[in-house]
């Protein structure tokens, strides 16, 4: 398994000292989210300096805080002997500077409908940390702006969408009225849009390196739990958890329930057969789904579990993150005293008794 890896992640892999992963989907542990933020942002350096025009696709959200973080400063510091030296020690021995001006960027997903110049859109996120954080041209990108999708002519989204509630039904059923036939053509327009967007990523062979994170219902990009392992670009509702879990960003659970997505499928992701395909995950709230998804045979329950089909799919992952997986459990090199305190409470639960009852017999 590990002559699978490149040069940074082997060099991550043998310092967890763990033993080869037995996951369908190779992973690699790190202690902690700065050291996730770093293997990402080295890898990713890694992939364009031998694809300086390749194809990306990058998350939006929380999670890749430290990997815009590590990658910035790495560029940043190029030529600083100590930062030359740091590279080397964490596997990442190239002669030249990435530069990523000439990289192709596809956006992953956006809500729908939702001004692009709010703070919290994906574009604007996309516009601030990749275009402008990372010097990409956003000539050379593939991105969702709303304003920009074709509508009827003469209305804002506004006026066809009060309140931004939107009816699929509308897709299958005759409208009642006219703002009803407004928005079945709009509903039209948005998908028409998708499919010349899903064309266009093809067009540029397919992503060639995509990194996102996972839900609490394992959900990628906006692919939720049970999506079609063969999606493409669409329009969608999401789900509860999906709703939660972008609450914040768009002002209440209230708001985020009524709003839709635009996302890349999960065919999407894998279409490119050489692709990057990499998932980050960091906290024991992930533990779960990650299992999940990592130790199960394809399932449109598990989205990520389409990840198998590539050779090139990864998950990085902290402790917390993969402190379910068998292989954890298994390997004497991953126990630690989280995992014996972890274990005494266990026990604590199964015998009924406090911990300072416990007996040797008992432990």
């Amino acid at each position: 398994m590990k002559s699978h890896f490149s040069q940074v992640e082997n060099c991550f892999f043998e310092r967890s000292n763990l033993a080869d992963p037995t996951t369908p989907i190779p992973h690699i542990v790190v202690n902690n989210v700065p050291d996730l933020g770093l293997l990402t942002a080295l890898r990713f350096l890694e992939w364009t300096a031998d694809n300086p025009q390749g194809v990306i696709s990058l998350p939006t959200g929380k999670t890749p805080e430290y990997f815009i973080k590590w990658t910035q400063h790495i560029l940043a510091n190029w030529n600083n002997a100590k930062t030359e030296k740091f590279r080397k020690e964490n596997g990442l021995v190239i002669s030249e500077k990435p530069d990523l001006s000439q990289l192709r960027f596809v956006q992953i997903d956006e809500f729908y409908p939702i001004d692009p110049e709010q703070q919290n859109s994906m574009i604007n996120y996309v516009q601030k940390f990749y275009v402008d954080g990372f010097g990409l041209d956003s000539k050379n990108g593939l991105l969702i702006n709303c304003a920009e999708i074709p509508r009827p002519s003469g209305y804002l989204l506004s006026d066809i969408f009060p309140n931004f509630i939107i009816d699929l039904s509308l897709r299958l059923r005759e409208p009642k009225s006219d703002i009803e036939k407004r928005q079945k053509k709009a509903i039209f327009a948005v998908d028409q849009w998708c499919s010349e967007y899903e064309n266009r990523i093809q067009e540029l062979g397919g992503i060639g390196f995509f990194l996102g994170g996972i839900g609490p219902d394992g959900h990628i990009a906006f692919n939720v739990r049970g999506s079609d392992h063969n999606s493409t670009t669409r329009i969608l509702e999401t789900n509860f958890e999906t709703q939660a879990a972008s609450a914040a960003d768009l002002g209440g659970i209230e708001i985020s329930r009524n709003r839709l997505a635009l996302t890349i499928g999960l065919s999407t992701i894998t279409s490119n057969p050489d692709v990057t395909a990499i998932i980050f995950a960091a906290g024991e709230a992930k533990a779960g789904i990650v299992k999940d998804s990592l130790e199960s045979n394809p399932d449109i329950n598990y989205p990520a579990t389409v990840l198998q089909r590539v050779s090139g799919s990864r998950f990085y992952l902290t402790k917390g993150a993969a402190v379910l997986l068998d292989d954890m459990q298994i390997s004497p090199a991953a126990w630690t005293p989280v995992h014996t305190e972890r274990a005494v409470v266990q026990l604590c639960k199964k015998l009924n008794k406090f911990g300072h009852h416990l007996t040797l017999e008992d432990l």
